[in-house]
């Protein structure tokens, strides 16, 4: 077996992230939450943070789909993060054509 050359590393991960953006699409609409810490980026039914002893918060998700393209399954049904670090927490909006950050989404152009 060759070892995989860059530019078809730089395509495969392309594919990956394509594939990752269009599964996003497809499960937006079954969540209420969206949640990005320092780390990842998760949508979710349920969340709770929670300050703790100095500058830790502890967040903890239920009913959850994990954004990382290299986990083989990403949806979790309980995660719990300690963190220092910023902790941002969005309620989505109910129209199933808008993302958290306010933009439409659409399916990519044909290539």
């Amino acid at each position: 077996m060759d070892p995989m050359g860059e530019e078809e590393l730089e395509q495969f991960e392309a594919d990956m992230e394509m594939t990752l953006f269009r599964e996003y699409r497809d499960v937006l609409p079954m969540f209420t939450y969206v949640v990005e810490t320092e780390r990842r980026f998760y949508l979710c039914n349920q969340v709770e943070v929670t300050p703790r002893e100095g500058p830790w918060f502890e967040v903890e998700l239920s009913d959850a789909w994990v954004w990382d393209m290299y986990r083989p399954a990403r949806f979790v049904s309980k995660v719990r993060v300690l963190t220092t670090r910023d902790v941002n927490v969005e309620e989505l909006a109910r129209k199933d054509d808008v993302d958290p950050l306010g933009a439409e989404i659409r399916p990519p152009e044909p290539a």
